[in-house]
Protein backbone atom coordinates (compact mmCIF):
# COMPACT_ATOMS: atom_id res chain seq x y z
CA UNK A 1 0.00 0.00 0.00
CA UNK A 2 1.60 3.05 -0.94
CA UNK A 3 0.11 6.48 0.95
CA UNK A 4 0.87 10.01 0.61
CA UNK A 5 4.48 11.92 1.87
CA UNK A 6 3.68 13.45 4.58
CA UNK A 7 3.80 17.09 4.23
CA UNK A 8 5.80 19.27 6.80
CA UNK A 9 2.77 21.58 7.61
CA UNK A 10 0.30 19.58 8.63
CA UNK A 11 0.27 16.21 6.64
CA UNK A 12 -2.83 14.96 4.90
CA UNK A 13 -3.69 11.64 6.21
CA UNK A 14 -6.02 10.00 3.03
CA UNK A 15 -4.93 7.24 1.20
CA UNK A 16 -3.27 8.27 -1.75
CA UNK A 17 -5.61 8.52 -4.29
CA UNK A 18 -8.19 7.14 -1.74
CA UNK A 19 -9.99 8.59 0.94
CA UNK A 20 -9.41 6.43 4.48
CA UNK A 21 -7.89 8.23 7.12
CA UNK A 22 -5.15 7.57 8.77
CA UNK A 23 -4.01 8.88 12.20
CA UNK A 24 0.07 9.66 12.60
CA UNK A 25 2.71 8.92 15.46
CA UNK A 26 1.51 11.91 17.45
CA UNK A 27 -2.61 11.10 17.12
CA UNK A 28 -2.60 7.68 19.02
CA UNK A 29 -5.96 8.77 21.12
CA UNK A 30 -9.40 8.55 20.02
CA UNK A 31 -10.88 11.12 21.45
CA UNK A 32 -7.86 14.11 19.91
CA UNK A 33 -9.17 17.25 19.50
CA UNK A 34 -10.35 17.98 16.12
CA UNK A 35 -10.40 21.64 14.09
CA UNK A 36 -13.31 22.91 11.93
CA UNK A 37 -13.53 24.84 8.77
CA UNK A 38 -16.55 27.00 7.87
CA UNK A 39 -17.57 28.98 5.16
CA UNK A 40 -19.01 32.29 5.08
CA UNK A 41 -20.33 34.15 2.29
CA UNK A 42 -19.84 37.79 1.33
CA UNK A 43 -22.78 40.66 1.82
CA UNK A 44 -24.97 41.39 -0.44
CA UNK A 45 -25.20 44.43 1.57
CA UNK A 46 -23.69 46.16 4.09
CA UNK A 47 -26.42 45.91 5.87
CA UNK A 48 -27.09 42.06 5.50
CA UNK A 49 -25.97 39.67 8.54
CA UNK A 50 -22.93 37.03 7.55
CA UNK A 51 -24.89 34.03 5.61
CA UNK A 52 -22.89 30.72 6.23
CA UNK A 53 -23.16 27.74 4.77
CA UNK A 54 -25.63 25.05 5.62
CA UNK A 55 -23.25 23.66 7.42
CA UNK A 56 -21.97 26.92 9.37
CA UNK A 57 -26.00 27.46 9.70
CA UNK A 58 -26.37 24.25 11.81
CA UNK A 59 -22.91 24.63 13.74
CA UNK A 60 -24.20 28.13 14.63
CA UNK A 61 -27.63 26.81 15.64
CA UNK A 62 -26.02 24.02 18.07
CA UNK A 63 -23.98 26.92 19.85
CA UNK A 64 -26.94 29.36 20.15
CA UNK A 65 -26.20 31.32 17.54
CA UNK A 66 -22.52 32.20 19.33
CA UNK A 67 -20.89 31.74 16.39
CA UNK A 68 -23.11 34.70 14.12
CA UNK A 69 -22.55 37.14 17.27
CA UNK A 70 -18.40 37.18 17.80
CA UNK A 71 -17.96 37.04 13.78
CA UNK A 72 -19.95 40.42 13.74
CA UNK A 73 -17.70 41.84 16.47
CA UNK A 74 -14.61 40.08 15.24
CA UNK A 75 -13.92 42.68 12.62
CA UNK A 76 -14.96 43.45 9.17
CA UNK A 77 -16.78 40.88 6.87
CA UNK A 78 -14.35 38.56 5.53
CA UNK A 79 -12.87 38.94 1.92
CA UNK A 80 -12.27 35.20 -0.31
CA UNK A 81 -9.64 33.25 1.05
CA UNK A 82 -9.79 35.22 4.62
CA UNK A 83 -9.66 33.50 7.72
CA UNK A 84 -11.12 33.82 11.18
CA UNK A 85 -10.26 31.94 13.88
CA UNK A 86 -12.44 31.18 17.20
CA UNK A 87 -11.81 29.19 20.50
CA UNK A 88 -13.87 27.03 23.11
CA UNK A 89 -17.00 27.39 21.01
CA UNK A 90 -17.50 23.63 21.21
CA UNK A 91 -16.13 21.11 23.07
CA UNK A 92 -15.90 18.77 19.78
CA UNK A 93 -14.18 21.37 18.14
CA UNK A 94 -11.90 24.14 20.78
CA UNK A 95 -10.89 25.89 17.11
CA UNK A 96 -12.95 26.71 14.53
CA UNK A 97 -11.75 28.38 11.60
CA UNK A 98 -14.09 30.77 9.29
CA UNK A 99 -13.44 31.31 5.63
CA UNK A 100 -14.41 33.00 3.20
CA UNK A 101 -15.88 32.35 -0.07
CA UNK A 102 -16.67 34.97 -1.88
CA UNK A 103 -20.81 35.39 -3.52
CA UNK A 104 -22.58 33.09 -2.95
CA UNK A 105 -24.03 33.11 -6.56
CA UNK A 106 -20.47 32.87 -8.05
CA UNK A 107 -20.20 30.70 -11.69
CA UNK A 108 -18.51 30.51 -14.70
CA UNK A 109 -16.01 34.03 -15.17
CA UNK A 110 -16.25 33.88 -18.65
CA UNK A 111 -13.16 36.69 -18.32
CA UNK A 112 -11.04 34.48 -16.23
CA UNK A 113 -12.11 31.63 -17.82
CA UNK A 114 -12.85 28.94 -15.00
CA UNK A 115 -15.67 28.41 -12.37
CA UNK A 116 -14.64 31.38 -9.52
CA UNK A 117 -17.24 29.66 -7.05
CA UNK A 118 -14.94 26.33 -7.61
CA UNK A 119 -11.95 28.39 -7.11
CA UNK A 120 -13.03 30.82 -4.20
CA UNK A 121 -13.88 27.06 -2.27
CA UNK A 122 -10.42 25.71 -3.02
CA UNK A 123 -8.59 28.92 -1.94
CA UNK A 124 -11.19 29.20 1.20
CA UNK A 125 -10.41 25.61 2.10
CA UNK A 126 -6.96 25.51 1.75
CA UNK A 127 -6.70 28.88 3.77
CA UNK A 128 -8.58 27.42 6.33
CA UNK A 129 -6.71 24.04 6.89
CA UNK A 130 -3.40 25.87 7.19
CA UNK A 131 -4.88 27.84 10.05
CA UNK A 132 -5.74 24.77 11.88
CA UNK A 133 -2.29 22.96 10.74
CA UNK A 134 -0.22 25.82 12.40
CA UNK A 135 -2.59 25.21 15.76
CA UNK A 136 -0.87 21.96 15.35
CA UNK A 137 -4.05 19.93 15.66
CA UNK A 138 -3.93 16.49 14.04
CA UNK A 139 -7.33 16.55 12.42
CA UNK A 140 -9.66 18.70 10.76
CA UNK A 141 -13.11 18.38 9.33
CA UNK A 142 -14.24 20.44 6.37
CA UNK A 143 -17.37 22.15 5.60
CA UNK A 144 -18.98 21.11 1.84
CA UNK A 145 -18.93 24.83 1.05
CA UNK A 146 -21.49 23.68 -1.28
CA UNK A 147 -19.37 21.69 -3.47
CA UNK A 148 -17.61 19.01 -1.72
CA UNK A 149 -15.23 17.80 -4.40
CA UNK A 150 -13.60 21.58 -4.81
CA UNK A 151 -13.32 21.94 -1.18
CA UNK A 152 -11.73 18.19 -0.72
CA UNK A 153 -9.25 19.52 -3.36
CA UNK A 154 -8.54 22.66 -1.31
CA UNK A 155 -7.94 20.87 1.73
CA UNK A 156 -5.62 18.08 0.19
CA UNK A 157 -3.98 20.42 -2.16
CA UNK A 158 -3.49 22.83 0.21
CA UNK A 159 -1.99 20.62 3.31
CA UNK A 160 0.61 18.68 1.29
CA UNK A 161 4.00 19.84 1.40
CA UNK A 162 7.35 17.82 0.43
CA UNK A 163 9.50 16.81 3.31
CA UNK A 164 10.39 13.16 2.83
CA UNK A 165 14.15 13.77 3.29
CA UNK A 166 14.04 16.27 6.23
CA UNK A 167 14.65 14.37 9.70
CA UNK A 168 12.00 16.94 11.61
CA UNK A 169 8.60 16.62 10.37
CA UNK A 170 5.38 17.93 11.25
CA UNK A 171 2.76 15.56 12.85
CA UNK A 172 0.00 13.97 10.21
CA UNK A 173 -3.20 16.24 9.76
CA UNK A 174 -6.17 14.21 8.11
CA UNK A 175 -8.91 15.76 6.38
CA UNK A 176 -12.92 14.82 6.49
CA UNK A 177 -15.60 15.55 5.26
CA UNK A 178 -17.70 17.50 7.79
CA UNK A 179 -21.51 16.51 8.05
CA UNK A 180 -23.76 13.71 6.50
CA UNK A 181 -22.70 15.75 2.38
CA UNK A 182 -22.34 14.45 -0.64
CA UNK A 183 -19.01 11.94 0.78
CA UNK A 184 -19.13 10.58 -3.00
CA UNK A 185 -18.22 14.51 -4.61
CA UNK A 186 -15.81 14.72 -1.50
CA UNK A 187 -13.87 11.32 -2.18
CA UNK A 188 -14.31 12.52 -6.37
CA UNK A 189 -12.28 15.29 -4.75
CA UNK A 190 -9.46 13.53 -3.23
CA UNK A 191 -8.73 11.52 -6.27
CA UNK A 192 -8.04 14.30 -8.14
CA UNK A 193 -6.08 15.99 -5.51
CA UNK A 194 -3.91 13.20 -4.63
CA UNK A 195 -3.63 12.53 -8.48
CA UNK A 196 -1.35 15.95 -8.33
CA UNK A 197 0.02 15.59 -5.15
CA UNK A 198 1.51 12.68 -6.51
CA UNK A 199 3.15 14.65 -9.87
CA UNK A 200 4.10 16.89 -7.39
CA UNK A 201 6.14 14.48 -5.73
CA UNK A 202 7.64 13.21 -8.34
CA UNK A 203 8.71 16.24 -9.40
CA UNK A 204 9.95 17.81 -6.79
CA UNK A 205 12.06 14.89 -5.35
CA UNK A 206 16.06 15.39 -6.10
CA UNK A 207 17.31 14.27 -9.31
CA UNK A 208 20.20 11.79 -7.67
CA UNK A 209 16.97 10.31 -6.06
CA UNK A 210 14.00 10.52 -8.78
CA UNK A 211 16.60 8.58 -11.45
CA UNK A 212 14.47 7.50 -15.23
CA UNK A 213 14.54 4.06 -13.34
CA UNK A 214 13.10 5.07 -9.96
CA UNK A 215 11.12 6.89 -11.63
CA UNK A 216 9.47 3.70 -13.45
CA UNK A 217 9.55 1.96 -10.48
CA UNK A 218 7.28 4.69 -8.47
CA UNK A 219 4.91 4.55 -11.47
CA UNK A 220 4.63 0.84 -11.47
CA UNK A 221 3.71 0.37 -8.06
CA UNK A 222 1.48 3.23 -8.18
CA UNK A 223 -0.66 1.65 -10.92
CA UNK A 224 -0.92 -2.01 -9.90
CA UNK A 225 -2.21 -0.48 -6.48
CA UNK A 226 -4.80 1.49 -8.45
CA UNK A 227 -6.37 -1.20 -10.57
CA UNK A 228 -5.81 -4.80 -11.95
CA UNK A 229 -6.35 -3.61 -15.10
CA UNK A 230 -3.24 -2.21 -15.79
CA UNK A 231 -0.14 -3.92 -17.36
CA UNK A 232 3.90 -2.09 -17.10
CA UNK A 233 6.33 -2.14 -19.11
CA UNK A 234 10.17 -0.54 -18.14
CA UNK A 235 11.70 -0.65 -21.46
CA UNK A 236 15.47 -0.71 -21.16
CA UNK A 237 18.78 1.02 -23.72
CA UNK A 238 18.63 -2.15 -25.67
CA UNK A 239 14.33 -2.03 -26.47
CA UNK A 240 14.60 1.65 -27.47
CA UNK A 241 17.65 0.48 -29.53
CA UNK A 242 15.63 -2.13 -31.65
CA UNK A 243 12.82 0.73 -32.24
CA UNK A 244 15.23 3.02 -34.13
CA UNK A 245 14.80 5.67 -31.46
CA UNK A 246 17.83 7.49 -32.70
CA UNK A 247 16.79 10.99 -31.13
CA UNK A 248 16.31 9.67 -27.84
CA UNK A 249 19.25 7.52 -27.23
CA UNK A 250 21.32 10.45 -28.81
CA UNK A 251 19.81 12.42 -25.07
CA UNK A 252 20.24 9.44 -23.09
CA UNK A 253 23.88 8.56 -24.27
CA UNK A 254 25.36 11.83 -22.38
CA UNK A 255 24.99 10.57 -19.00
CA UNK A 256 25.87 7.22 -16.93
CA UNK A 257 22.94 7.18 -15.91
CA UNK A 258 20.31 4.18 -18.19
CA UNK A 259 17.91 5.95 -20.19
CA UNK A 260 13.91 4.12 -19.74
CA UNK A 261 11.03 4.42 -21.95
CA UNK A 262 8.36 3.52 -19.42
CA UNK A 263 5.10 2.12 -21.20
CA UNK A 264 1.96 1.61 -18.73
CA UNK A 265 -1.59 0.49 -20.05
CA UNK A 266 -4.98 0.88 -18.28
CA UNK A 267 -7.52 -1.35 -19.59
CA UNK A 268 -11.34 0.12 -18.18
CA UNK A 269 -13.37 -0.40 -20.94
CA UNK A 270 -15.39 -3.28 -21.18
CA UNK A 271 -14.31 -3.66 -24.84
CA UNK A 272 -10.78 -4.71 -24.91
CA UNK A 273 -10.23 -4.01 -28.44
CA UNK A 274 -11.63 -0.22 -28.22
CA UNK A 275 -8.41 1.99 -29.35
CA UNK A 276 -6.71 3.70 -26.51
CA UNK A 277 -6.11 7.27 -25.52
CA UNK A 278 -2.44 8.02 -25.67
CA UNK A 279 -0.94 10.19 -23.36
CA UNK A 280 2.91 11.04 -23.74
CA UNK A 281 5.00 12.96 -21.26
CA UNK A 282 8.91 14.46 -21.81
CA UNK A 283 10.80 12.21 -18.83
CA UNK A 284 14.07 14.59 -18.93
CA UNK A 285 14.48 13.90 -14.98
CA UNK A 286 17.45 16.55 -14.91
CA UNK A 287 18.43 18.85 -17.39
CA UNK A 288 21.63 20.33 -17.24
CA UNK A 289 21.10 21.57 -20.87
CA UNK A 290 23.98 19.35 -22.15
CA UNK A 291 26.93 21.19 -24.09
CA UNK A 292 25.07 24.08 -24.76
CA UNK A 293 24.83 24.29 -20.71
CA UNK A 294 22.19 26.17 -18.85
CA UNK A 295 22.99 28.95 -16.54
CA UNK A 296 24.23 27.26 -12.86
CA UNK A 297 21.09 30.10 -10.99
CA UNK A 298 17.85 27.86 -10.88
CA UNK A 299 19.85 24.84 -12.68
CA UNK A 300 17.99 23.03 -9.63
CA UNK A 301 15.06 23.52 -11.00
CA UNK A 302 15.17 21.11 -13.80
CA UNK A 303 14.96 18.33 -11.65
CA UNK A 304 11.42 18.66 -12.55
CA UNK A 305 11.52 18.77 -16.09
CA UNK A 306 9.86 15.34 -16.32
CA UNK A 307 6.83 17.18 -15.31
CA UNK A 308 5.18 16.01 -18.75
CA UNK A 309 5.73 12.35 -17.46
CA UNK A 310 4.92 13.20 -13.84
CA UNK A 311 1.46 14.71 -15.29
CA UNK A 312 0.43 12.35 -17.65
CA UNK A 313 1.39 9.05 -15.66
CA UNK A 314 -0.46 10.61 -12.78
CA UNK A 315 -3.64 11.53 -14.38
CA UNK A 316 -3.62 7.86 -15.18
CA UNK A 317 -2.71 6.37 -12.03
CA UNK A 318 -6.37 8.71 -11.41
CA UNK A 319 -8.14 6.98 -13.75
CA UNK A 320 -7.41 3.56 -12.63
CA UNK A 321 -8.32 4.72 -8.97
CA UNK A 322 -11.74 6.16 -10.43
CA UNK A 323 -12.58 2.93 -12.34
CA UNK A 324 -12.77 4.93 -15.77
CA UNK A 325 -14.70 3.13 -18.58
CA UNK A 326 -11.78 4.00 -20.98
CA UNK A 327 -8.66 2.55 -22.23
CA UNK A 328 -5.35 4.68 -21.72
CA UNK A 329 -1.47 4.35 -22.90
CA UNK A 330 0.92 5.95 -21.34
CA UNK A 331 4.31 6.77 -22.35
CA UNK A 332 6.98 8.23 -20.93
CA UNK A 333 10.83 8.65 -22.47
CA UNK A 334 12.83 8.92 -19.31
CA UNK A 335 16.83 10.24 -18.75
CA UNK A 336 18.97 12.61 -17.92
CA UNK A 337 20.65 15.71 -20.67
CA UNK A 338 24.39 16.29 -19.40
CA UNK A 339 27.43 16.91 -20.61
CA UNK A 340 29.97 14.32 -21.52
CA UNK A 341 32.45 13.06 -23.87
CA UNK A 342 29.20 11.24 -25.60
CA UNK A 343 27.01 14.23 -25.61
CA UNK A 344 25.37 15.36 -28.44
CA UNK A 345 27.29 17.98 -29.68
CA UNK A 346 25.64 21.55 -31.44
CA UNK A 347 25.77 20.38 -35.11
CA UNK A 348 25.47 16.82 -34.65
CA UNK A 349 22.49 14.28 -36.64
CA UNK A 350 20.08 12.18 -35.08
CA UNK A 351 17.43 9.85 -37.07
CA UNK A 352 14.35 9.58 -35.67
CA UNK A 353 12.17 6.48 -35.59
CA UNK A 354 10.54 7.37 -38.74
CA UNK A 355 13.45 8.38 -40.56
CA UNK A 356 13.57 11.61 -40.46
CA UNK A 357 16.99 12.83 -39.31
CA UNK A 358 17.08 16.05 -37.31
CA UNK A 359 19.95 18.93 -36.96
CA UNK A 360 20.51 19.16 -33.33
CA UNK A 361 21.95 22.97 -33.46
CA UNK A 362 21.27 23.23 -29.39
CA UNK A 363 21.94 20.30 -26.71
CA UNK A 364 18.71 22.03 -24.33
CA UNK A 365 16.53 21.64 -26.99
CA UNK A 366 16.15 17.79 -25.88
CA UNK A 367 12.71 17.59 -24.87
CA UNK A 368 11.52 17.73 -28.44
CA UNK A 369 14.07 15.02 -29.54
CA UNK A 370 13.03 12.31 -27.00
CA UNK A 371 9.29 13.15 -27.43
CA UNK A 372 9.97 12.71 -31.50
CA UNK A 373 10.62 9.09 -31.17
CA UNK A 374 7.93 8.65 -28.50
CA UNK A 375 5.02 10.40 -30.78
CA UNK A 376 6.25 8.10 -33.49
CA UNK A 377 5.38 5.28 -31.36
CA UNK A 378 2.32 6.62 -30.16
CA UNK A 379 0.68 6.29 -33.27
CA UNK A 380 1.31 2.31 -33.40
CA UNK A 381 -1.49 1.49 -30.94
CA UNK A 382 -4.41 2.89 -33.72
CA UNK A 383 -4.96 5.35 -30.97
CA UNK A 384 -8.59 7.74 -30.88
CA UNK A 385 -5.92 10.82 -29.79
CA UNK A 386 -2.42 11.78 -28.47
CA UNK A 387 -2.04 14.12 -26.17
CA UNK A 388 1.81 14.94 -25.00
CA UNK A 389 3.00 17.08 -21.93
CA UNK A 390 6.30 18.73 -21.61
CA UNK A 391 8.18 21.80 -19.64
CA UNK A 392 9.48 22.10 -23.47
CA UNK A 393 10.61 25.73 -23.28
CA UNK A 394 11.22 28.96 -21.72
CA UNK A 395 9.29 31.06 -24.10
CA UNK A 396 6.02 29.14 -23.27
CA UNK A 397 7.00 31.02 -19.86
CA UNK A 398 7.66 34.17 -21.19
CA UNK A 399 4.40 34.22 -23.27
CA UNK A 400 2.09 32.83 -20.28
CA UNK A 401 4.08 32.70 -16.97
CA UNK A 402 1.70 30.54 -14.51
CA UNK A 403 -1.49 32.01 -15.59
CA UNK A 404 -2.12 28.96 -18.10
CA UNK A 405 -0.93 25.85 -19.53
CA UNK A 406 -0.42 26.55 -23.70
CA UNK A 407 -2.19 23.72 -26.03
CA UNK A 408 -0.85 23.48 -29.57
CA UNK A 409 -3.32 21.21 -31.43
CA UNK A 410 -4.22 20.01 -35.24
CA UNK A 411 -8.08 19.64 -33.23
CA UNK A 412 -10.67 21.94 -33.01
CA UNK A 413 -12.61 18.88 -31.52
CA UNK A 414 -9.65 18.55 -29.09
CA UNK A 415 -9.28 21.99 -27.87
CA UNK A 416 -12.54 22.36 -26.91
CA UNK A 417 -12.69 18.98 -24.85
CA UNK A 418 -9.59 20.29 -22.87
CA UNK A 419 -10.58 24.26 -22.25
CA UNK A 420 -14.20 22.97 -20.74
CA UNK A 421 -12.15 20.81 -18.52
CA UNK A 422 -9.74 23.27 -17.38
CA UNK A 423 -13.07 25.86 -16.82
CA UNK A 424 -13.97 22.80 -13.78
CA UNK A 425 -10.64 23.09 -12.55
CA UNK A 426 -9.35 25.88 -12.34
CA UNK A 427 -5.89 24.56 -14.20
CA UNK A 428 -6.53 26.94 -17.02
CA UNK A 429 -5.32 26.09 -20.66
CA UNK A 430 -4.71 28.77 -23.17
CA UNK A 431 -4.40 27.66 -27.44
CA UNK A 432 -1.45 28.75 -28.90
CA UNK A 433 -0.77 28.56 -33.32
CA UNK A 434 0.35 25.98 -34.98
CA UNK A 435 0.91 28.23 -38.28
CA UNK A 436 2.84 27.01 -41.23
CA UNK A 437 4.61 30.24 -40.54
CA UNK A 438 6.60 28.12 -37.91
CA UNK A 439 6.64 25.16 -39.64
CA UNK A 440 8.94 26.71 -42.48
CA UNK A 441 11.69 27.92 -39.74
CA UNK A 442 11.98 24.40 -38.48
CA UNK A 443 12.49 22.39 -41.89
CA UNK A 444 14.33 25.02 -43.27
CA UNK A 445 17.64 23.21 -42.32
CA UNK A 446 21.27 22.35 -43.83
CA UNK A 447 22.12 18.97 -42.83
CA UNK A 448 18.88 17.24 -42.15
CA UNK A 449 15.60 17.12 -42.52
CA UNK A 450 14.89 19.35 -39.23
CA UNK A 451 16.49 21.85 -37.06
CA UNK A 452 15.77 21.11 -33.02
CA UNK A 453 15.79 24.84 -32.65
CA UNK A 454 13.93 27.90 -35.27
CA UNK A 455 15.49 30.35 -37.12
CA UNK A 456 14.83 33.16 -35.45
CA UNK A 457 15.32 33.76 -31.14
CA UNK A 458 11.47 34.60 -30.93
CA UNK A 459 8.62 32.47 -31.20
CA UNK A 460 10.52 29.86 -29.35
CA UNK A 461 7.46 28.03 -27.71
CA UNK A 462 5.34 27.53 -31.02
CA UNK A 463 8.94 26.53 -33.31
CA UNK A 464 8.70 23.82 -30.93
CA UNK A 465 5.42 22.54 -31.21
CA UNK A 466 5.80 22.87 -35.01
CA UNK A 467 9.15 20.71 -34.79
CA UNK A 468 6.71 17.89 -32.69
CA UNK A 469 4.02 18.20 -35.58
CA UNK A 470 6.89 16.72 -38.14
CA UNK A 471 6.77 13.49 -36.32
CA UNK A 472 2.68 13.30 -35.92
CA UNK A 473 0.61 12.51 -38.73
CA UNK A 474 -3.31 11.38 -36.08
CA UNK A 475 -6.17 13.86 -36.96
CA UNK A 476 -6.71 14.56 -33.37
CA UNK A 477 -2.96 15.34 -31.58
CA UNK A 478 -2.25 18.18 -28.40
CA UNK A 479 0.91 19.45 -27.40
CA UNK A 480 0.83 20.49 -23.54
CA UNK A 481 3.52 22.83 -23.04
CA UNK A 482 4.01 22.70 -19.14
CA UNK A 483 6.91 25.13 -18.68
CA UNK A 484 5.06 28.53 -17.18
CA UNK A 485 2.91 26.59 -14.94
CA UNK A 486 5.67 23.89 -13.69
CA UNK A 487 6.33 26.11 -10.25
CA UNK A 488 4.28 28.12 -7.78
CA UNK A 489 5.92 31.57 -6.15
CA UNK A 490 2.05 32.55 -4.54
CA UNK A 491 -0.11 32.72 -8.01
CA UNK A 492 -2.20 29.48 -6.94
CA UNK A 493 -2.88 30.07 -3.30
CA UNK A 494 -3.79 26.58 -3.07
CA UNK A 495 -0.58 25.52 -3.71
CA UNK A 496 2.38 25.90 -1.72
CA UNK A 497 5.69 27.50 -3.01
CA UNK A 498 7.36 24.47 -5.05
CA UNK A 499 6.70 22.09 -7.95
CA UNK A 500 2.90 22.49 -8.80
CA UNK A 501 2.00 19.08 -10.40
CA UNK A 502 -0.18 21.19 -12.91
CA UNK A 503 -2.19 20.37 -15.13
CA UNK A 504 -2.91 16.71 -13.77
CA UNK A 505 -6.46 17.53 -12.60
CA UNK A 506 -7.27 19.20 -15.84
CA UNK A 507 -6.27 15.73 -17.45
CA UNK A 508 -8.28 13.59 -15.34
CA UNK A 509 -11.11 15.51 -15.78
CA UNK A 510 -10.92 15.66 -19.39
CA UNK A 511 -10.31 11.82 -19.36
CA UNK A 512 -13.56 11.56 -16.67
CA UNK A 513 -15.83 13.69 -19.45
CA UNK A 514 -14.17 11.44 -22.53
CA UNK A 515 -15.53 8.31 -20.33
CA UNK A 516 -19.00 9.74 -19.86
CA UNK A 517 -19.60 10.83 -23.24
CA UNK A 518 -18.67 6.88 -24.63
CA UNK A 519 -20.80 5.51 -21.73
Amino acid sequence: MIWLPLPAAGRVAVQRLGVRSLWGPNAAAKDMTKGLVLGVYSKEKEEDVPQFTSAGENFDQSVCGKLRKILNLSGPPLKTGKTRTFYGLHEDFPSVVVVGLGKKAAGVDDQENWHEGKENIRTAVAAGCRQLQDLELCSVEVDPCGDAQAAAEGAVLGLYEYDELKQKRKMTVSAELHGSGDQEAWEKGVHFANGQNLARQLMEAPANEMTPTRFATIIEKELKNASSKTEVHIRPKSWIEEQGMGSFLSVAKGSEEPPVFLEIHYKGSPDADEPPLVFVGKGITFDSGGISIKAAASMDLMRADMGGAATICSAIVSAARLSLPINIVGLAPLCENMPSGKANKPGDVVRARNGKTIQVDNTDAEGRLILADALCYAHTFDPKLIINAATLTGAMDIALGSGATGVFTNSSWLWKKLFEASIETGDRVWRMPLFEHYTRQVVDCQLADVNNIGKYRSAGACTAAAFLKEFVTHPKWAHLDIAGVMTNKDEVPYLRKGMTGRPTRTLIEFLLRLSQDSA
